[in-house]
């Protein structure tokens, strides 16, 4: 009988084998040897290079119900040279415990008065990244109030919607792997639940570059910047935009679009 995964375990197998296959043996100190069938290291090297036993490893990689120790997780992010934002959702992954299903955050009435006073753009996420409250001057940049409530969620508008691609012009494909390497991280987390299953065929099917940039399984923080859209009436905007988490529920995010 096939061992049952847990679905961070699920998650954590895939992104160990992703770190894996990226890394070429001239890279760890290792000699290439003799041809291998697939790219990046053996298992068995990942698992000497970290000092762990080999069946341990594997059971890892097959999201098998293993407790790594902290210890152990950091021997592995050496190993696999993993940056520092991968290290942490490594981290995130092996800790233990099961979640609810997911339920679509209701924003305070507080924020919401909060993001209606601004005079910049401004929106507040959730954790499946859904807009759930915007401004007017957010409507007017973004047109949120135009989507179906089904639509108002940023990877949906920025990924399938043909309008995206135009605001954002050549910036677009950047822009998209940018959002997706950040959801990743959040994604993870909750890989069998069926909201998020539901986000992911929708991208699938709307997005057809979105599969390849999903399965190189990057993961990116979130982190303030500046974009430059085209927008339709408005003509050319420049923005810097910043997030900040909320106290009343940290799954919420306020995001805030600044004129340059």
């Amino acid at each position: 009988m096939k061992p049952a995964t847990a679905p961070n375990r699920s998650a954590l197998g895939d992104f160990l084998r992703s770190r894996r296959q990226r890394l070429s043996p001239g890279a760890v100190g290792l000699s290439g040897g003799r041809r291998r069938r697939t790219p990046g290291l053996r298992r068995e090297e990942v698992a000497e290079l970290a000092g762990i036993g080999v069946d341990w490893y594997i059971r890892l990689e097959q999201g098998r119900s293993v407790n790594p120790s902290v210890t152990t997780i950091d021997a592995l992010a050496r190993a696999l040279r993993l940056s520092k934002v991968e290290h942490a959702h490594l981290r995130a992954l092996t800790r233990s415990g099961d979640r609810r299903a997911f339920v679509r955050e209701t924003v305070p009435e507080a924020i919401r008065r909060l993001v209606e006073s601004l005079k910049q753009p401004a929106y507040v996420t959730g954790r499946r990244w859904d807009i759930l409250a915007w401004n007017k001057a957010a409507a007017e940049v973004f047109a949120f109030d135009r989507l179906a409530e089904e639509d108002r969620n940023t990877l949906i508008c920025v990924l399938t919607k043909p309008a995206s691609r135009r605001v954002f012009g050549a910036a677009w494909a950047d822009e998209a792997k940018r959002m997706v390497a950040q959801f990743r991280a959040t994604h993870d987390l909750w890989a069998k639940d069926p909201a998020f299953l539901d986000l992911l065929r929708r991208l699938r099917e709307g997005c057809p570059e979105f599969a390849g940039w999903w399965s190189a399984h990057d993961v990116r923080a979130a982190a303030a910047g500046r974009k430059r859209l085209w927008h339709p009436k408005k003509g050319v905007l420049a923005f810097e935009h910043t997030s900040f988490q909320a106290n009343d529920d940290p799954a919420l995010k306020l995001v805030v679009y600044t004129a340059v």
